[in-house]
């Protein structure tokens, strides 16, 4: 059974391919001509996506087909070249282009998961007895959209992670000229929203000491898409110690939320010739 349904996968593969270097099967340059061939690329990927959403370990993911080896040295090689990162925004403008992001709604919020393995962005954890963990100050459309994500310790405080959040908006191009922030009580301070003026935005930030529910505001928008990163159990518990390597698998599992999200919209308003049978 496969890790995610081929409506899914395909169009993601499909465009990932589109970014990646001609490579021989087999090396000319070998002076026998009879070494292994090269596995194929679409193998490993569909190896990352396993890894990716079971969260198992690279030697427990290898079989006959690939080596655990060989999926770090694609991994990596892919790294170098930067196409997950170019897929992820690529993914973002055609959502922009055919659905279109909510930008002038952003919803900022920190996540706390698990880094047993400690590495470069971990921390002890506050909320798991000093334990490694990870946390993420991720950023998102009005709508739940990822838009980008800091990775930090789990030490750290939201508050001062607003900021380096702030600026991956440069990334996005045009914005709106009235934006509002929705944050939660943890960003209630006067250096939040000296951040937020800074950048000629609107702050809307819960209060320190009053409870309200989620849905008083959109901040449950970036609340849900902690949920649906978290699905991934490679995000949800984290192994990986190079903070390059985690940016790469949260930059492929925001990409799968945000064609999903796509698909899912455009089902009912836009016909192509693989489109679902059934809405997604």
């Amino acid at each position: 059974m496969p890790v995610l349904p081929s409506w899914l996968t395909d169009p993601v593969w499909d465009q990932f391919a589109a970014f990646l270097p001609e490579r021989p099967t087999v090396d000319p340059s070998h002076p026998l001509g009879c070494h292994r061939r090269r596995i194929s690329d679409r193998i490993v990927f569909d190896k990352l996506l396993q890894l990716l959403r079971f969260g198992c370990s690279y030697q427990a993911i290898s079989d006959t087909t690939c080596s655990a080896t060989t999926i770090r040295n694609r991994r990596d090689e892919w790294i170098r070249l930067g196409i997950f990162a170019r897929l992820k925004q690529i993914m973002l403008e055609s959502y922009d282009r055919i659905v279109g992001l909510v930008l002038d709604q952003i919803a900022i919020d920190g996540s706390i998961t698990k880094a047993p393995g400690g590495g470069e962005v971990a921390g002890p954890s506050p909320v798991d007895r000093g334990k490694q963990g990870l946390k993420r100050s991720g950023m998102t459309d009005g709508y739940g959209i990822p838009l980008g994500r800091v990775l930090a310790g789990a030490n750290r405080h939201d508050s001062p992670l607003l900021a380096p959040t702030l600026d991956l908006l440069d990334d996005l191009g045009p914005l709106p000229d009235d934006i509002t922030v929705h944050l939660d009580a943890g960003y209630d301070s006067d250096i939040s929203r000296t951040e937020l003026a800074a950048r000629n935005l609107h702050g809307r930030i819960a209060h320190k000491g009053e409870k309200a529910p989620i849905q008083a505001s959109q901040r449950w928008h970036v609340e849900r898409t902690h949920a649906w990163q978290n699905a991934f159990h490679r995000l949800a518990r984290c192994y990986e110690r190079r903070a390059t390597v985690i940016n790469a698998f949260f930059d492929l599992a925001d990409t799968i939320i945000t064609i999903r999200s796509l698909i899912r919209r455009a089902w009912t308003t836009h016909r192509w010739d693989d489109r679902p049978k059934r809405r997604p």
